[in-house]
């Protein structure tokens, strides 16, 4: 795992009504740097965003509906996993979880199957001089959004 990436795996409490899950609350250790604005992507099918990275703010990302793949690259100069790659796969088909994106980690994210919705809030109000991005086929990088799963 990426030095500073934590993936909080949340509960859900399921009835005859529905469910309800808890995602975030500002007295998690996992969220100590605050809340600063919140947002909502709703990215179509085989939909694919990379690369995106911060100065300074942290990301929490929460997949509504649908699936998304979400890749990791640490791009920082003192961390101890520099160069490591991770992926984390969020939504309908996989166990309800929330992860937080430390400043410096580039991250980018494939829509698996239908219509996707990401929450993601952020440590930071939205500043262009914050946001750095990185082509999505970086030879450094050398991730392939285009590859499918992995044949077992």
């Amino acid at each position: 795992m990426i030095h500073g990436v934590e993936v909080k795996e949340l509960i859900t409490y399921p009835d005859e009504r529905g469910f309800f899950r808890e995602i975030i609350r500002v007295t998690d250790s996992f969220f100590k740097e605050g809340f600063a604005q919140l947002s909502h992507s709703m990215m179509y099918p085989g939909v694919a965003k990379a690369w995106h990275v911060h100065k300074t703010q942290i990301d929490w990302w929460y997949v509504v509906s649908g699936n998304l793949k979400l890749a990791m690259y640490d791009l920082r100069e003192d961390s101890p996993t520099k160069g490591e790659l991770q992926e984390v796969f969020l939504g309908d088909n996989y166990p309800a979880k929330v992860v937080k994106i430390p400043a410096g980690v580039a991250h980018g994210c494939k829509v698996l199957g239908g219509v996707t919705h990401l929450i993601y809030v952020t440590s930071r109000t939205y500043d262009p001089d914050e946001e750095g991005r990185i082509p999505h086929d970086d030879p450094t990088i050398g991730y392939d959004w285009l590859k499918g799963p992995e044949i077992k």
